[in-house]
C-alpha cells in the first residue's frame, strides 16, 4: 500500500494520562515495594531514557511485567476520564482530511484505547490499533503492521513521547517525530536524534504540509 501512514503512540502522545498513571503507580507502591513517586522524581525520570529508567528501577526485573499488567488494569477504571492533549483533536481532523491513514501502536491494552477514543469522539479517526505487552517491543508490533497492511516504510512516520518510541521507529526503519508534551523531556529526546522534535500538536500539520518528510503518494 502506498497510502501515507502516521502511527501514533497512545499514553503521553494522544492521551494526557501522566497524572493518572502516577496516581496508579503510587497506589501500587506498597504492594510492589517501591517508594511513592514525587513531582521531583517525575522530573528526574523524564530526563532519563526508557532503558535508564528500567535499569535504575528498585523493582526487580521479573516483577516489571506484573506491575505493567496491574497498571493497565487499574487504568481501565479511569480511562473514560482522560482527555486528549490540547490541540490533538484539531490536528487529527486536519491530518485525516489530508488523506493520511492514521493508526495507533501502544504498550497499553486495546480496550483502554478504544474506551478513550469513544469517550472523546475520536473512534472514527483511526484505521487500526495494535497493542503489545512488552515495554521495548514496539518495533515488533510496527513490523507486524507493515507486513499485514503491506505498507512501504518510506511512507510511514511514527509519533511518540518517549525514547523507546524513537528506538522502535529506527529499528523498524521508519521516520519518527518525538513530542515534548508527554513523558520524556525535550533534552533526552533530542539526544536520541528523532527526525523531528515538536512541542505542540499543531506542528504535525506544519511538518507534513512542508513536504520535509517524503511520504506523499507519487
Amino acid at each position: 500500500m502506498t497510502q501515507k501512514v502516521l502511527i501514533f503512540d497512545f499514553d503521553g502522545t494522544l492521551a494526557d494520562s501522566r497524572k493518572t498513571l502516577v496516581h496508579i503507580a503510587n497506589k501500587l507502591a506498597g504492594e510492589f515495594g517501591f517508594d511513592r513517586v514525587t513531582e521531583d522524581e517525575i522530573i528526574r525520570l523524564s530526563n532519563l531514557s526508557s532503558r535508564e529508567i528500567v535499569q535504575q528501577s528498585p523493582i526487580p526485573t521479573y516483577k516489571i511485567p506484573f506491575l505493567l499488567r496491574r497498571v493497565k488494569k487499574e487504568l481501565n477504571q479511569e480511562i473514560k476520564k482522560l482527555q486528549p492533549f490540547i490541540g490533538i483533536k484539531e490536528t487529527l481532523n486536519s491530518l485525516k482530511s489530508q488523506g493520511f491513514l492514521l493508526g495507533i501502536v501502544t504498550s497499553n491494552i486495546e480496550n483502554n484505547v478504544l474506551d478513550f477514543l469513544k469517550s472523546n469522539q475520536l473512534e472514527n479517526h483511526f484505521d487500526f490499533i495494535y497493542s503489545g505487552s512488552s515495554l521495548f517491543g514496539k518495533d515488533k508490533i510496527i513490523k507486524k503492521v507493515i507486513q499485514k497492511h503491506q505498507l512501504l516504510t518510506d511512507h510511514i512516520v511514527y509519533i511518540g513521547d518517549e525514547t523507546r518510541d524513537i528506538e522502535a521507529a529506527k529499528k523498524s526503519k521508519i521516520k519518527v517525530v518525538a513530542v515534548t508534551w508527554g513523558f520524556n523531556s525535550a533534552h533526552i529526546l533530542a539526544q536520541h536524534n528523532p527526525d523531528f522534535l515538536i512541542h505542540q500538536p499543531q506542528e504535525l500539520t506544519e511538518i507534513f504540509n512542508t513536504k520535509n518528510i517524503k511520504i506523499s503518494v507519487e
